[in-house]
């Protein structure tokens, strides 16, 4: 006789059938990152803003390559695995580098050619910040703290730290990755410990089908069963919105539970769509969905900059669910 496995026996089966962990590729996650915002800023309201952080993710491609990173430490790797913890939690854990990185991203933005003028005195007050101030600052936005004199300065800064901790996971083998106990609010990352940015649902390979929650500080990706909370992890009342006439690429999957969501994005729908850009690109559906009782279960890393102009016109998009 067949007997229906629940999620948490489906979780529970071997883990080597499917990858459980991707690992970021370092060396073309950030290009890659760039073309796409490239490609979604056409037509969109925010284009000028994307096209802005399309430059930033140019400046860590360039950087990323010239980064060393330190070695994970291997009575860490153990402790963390025998522990079922998070193999590198990132604000007890920030490489040296990532100023090295800071400085060399400020080099390439100054000299880009349609970079706002008004923003050139803040990458010169940011280069002539005191390393530990730079490095406290680092730290309050990875605790998802930020001053509002430092909102400008956010985004660089989280980019900076985006290409250490992503070259980090990169050099990492999936086998030392602990399999992490669940946490009871909000699954973390497994190397890094941070909060996912939104899922993905992959296409091609052994992971084709399949849903992982995605690392906005270190690109790594981790699984998790579709239709569940990615917040509280419930299987009950979850449901997906969309912006009417936008197609179900990104949707925002809203748990009746805990009254959150996060966006999750379908590469059978779209191939191309990337966690962290088609999240930044997706806006609109962030500022319907603040009309709602459902809130944010945690924000991109990258969305600290507060846009120069509102626009003028109310959206005429309806929120819509796609299973209705």
């Amino acid at each position: 006789m067949q007997r229906i496995l629940q999620p948490g026996e489906i979780e529970a089966l071997d883990h080597t059938s499917f990858p459980r962990v991707l690992l970021p590729v370092a060396g073309s996650l950030f290009a890659e990152r760039a073309a796409r915002l490239r490609q979604l800023a056409d037509g969109n309201p925010i284009a000028d803003y994307l096209q802005f952080v399309a430059q930033i993710m140019d400046a860590q491609h360039q950087a990323v390559g010239s980064v060393e990173i330190a070695a994970a430490d291997a009575a860490g790797i153990a402790r963390a695995q025998e522990h079922s913890m998070p193999l590198l939690p990132a604000v007890d854990h920030i490489d040296p580098a990532w100023q090295t990185v800071l400085d060399s991203m400020l080099d390439t933005l100054e000299g880009t050619q349609g970079l706002p003028a008004a923003l050139q005195p803040l990458l010169r007050e940011l280069r002539h910040l005191a390393p530990e101030t730079r490095d406290d600052i680092a730290k309050k936005l990875l605790q998802k703290e930020v001053a509002a004199r430092h909102v400008g300065m956010a985004p660089f800064i989280m980019a900076a730290l985006q290409v250490v901790f992503t070259k980090r996971a990169a050099s990492i083998g999936v086998r030392e990755v602990p399999i992490t106990d669940p946490a009871s609010i909000c699954p973390i990352c497994p190397i890094c410990a941070s909060e996912p940015v939104s899922s993905v649902i992959r296409i091609g390979g052994k992971s084709a089908g399949h849903r992982y929650l995605h690392c906005g500080t270190c690109g790594c990706e981790w699984h998790m069963v579709r239709v569940k909370c990615t917040h509280c992890e419930s299987t009950k009342g979850i449901h997906y919105q969309g912006i009417d006439g936008a197609g179900e690429a990104v949707l925002a999957e809203t748990c009746d539970e805990c009254g959150s969501y996060r966006k999750i994005v379908n590469q059978e729908k779209d191939p191309r769509v990337d966690p962290l850009a088609d999240d930044l690109a997706s806006l609109m559906l962030d500022l319907l969905m603040s009309e709602t009782k459902f809130q944010r279960a945690s924000p991109n890393p990258l969305l600290f900059v507060a846009f120069a102009e509102e626009q003028d016109a109310e959206p005429d998009n309806a929120l819509i669910d796609p299973a209705a």
